[in-house]
């Protein structure tokens, strides 16, 4: 479930203007010529600490997910734009950031609600996820391992590997 739920953020951020909006904020601090927009960053970024990451260097695991995220800009990169902001540049985030969340309070407001989904003959009201996982099983050494929910001991195979 991990990264398509972090994929539907970074769509959201491009669906109520979030993305673009950071981008126009940021503009000024993007060296000319240089390869990666500044707002997509700050979204990767947002993502990345979204996802469980804690450092800046944890925007490898969305960099490794190329076919899921695209490119990804490198920590160095992420780095001299956070450096770069000021008080400033953080009232221009502020503010794109309002503008996105009335922008989604509208696009809400058009949309009335979730449509229902039908299963087994009846309506299912509300948003449903239906993902599942399979573990392959495997036996641990590890020192206070703890078995799944369902007693046994397994991981989940990344499609890359």
């Amino acid at each position: 479930m991990g990264y398509a739920g972090t994929r539907l953020l970074t769509d959201l951020a491009e669906a109520t203007g979030l993305t673009p909006a950071y981008s126009t904020a940021l503009g000024p601090l993007r060296p000319r010529g240089t390869g990666h927009d500044p707002g997509q960053i700050a979204v990767d970024l947002a993502v990345t600490l979204a996802d469980g990451g804690e450092t800046i260097s944890d925007l490898a695991v969305l960099r490794d997910q190329g076919e899921v995220f695209g490119v990804v800009a490198s920590t160095p990169t992420a780095w001299r734009l956070l450096a770069g902001i000021d008080d400033a540049v953080l009232a221009r985030l502020r503010s794109a950031r309002a503008t996105a969340r009335e922008t989604a309070r509208l696009q809400a407001a058009e949309q009335r609600g979730i449509p229902a989904v039908r299963a087994g003959g009846r309506e299912i009201p509300g948003l449903v996820l239906d993902l599942d996982a399979t573990l392959v099983t495997c036996h641990s050494e590890k020192e206070a391992a703890a078995p799944t929910y369902k007693g046994g001991f397994g991981y989940h195979p990344r499609p890359d590997h």
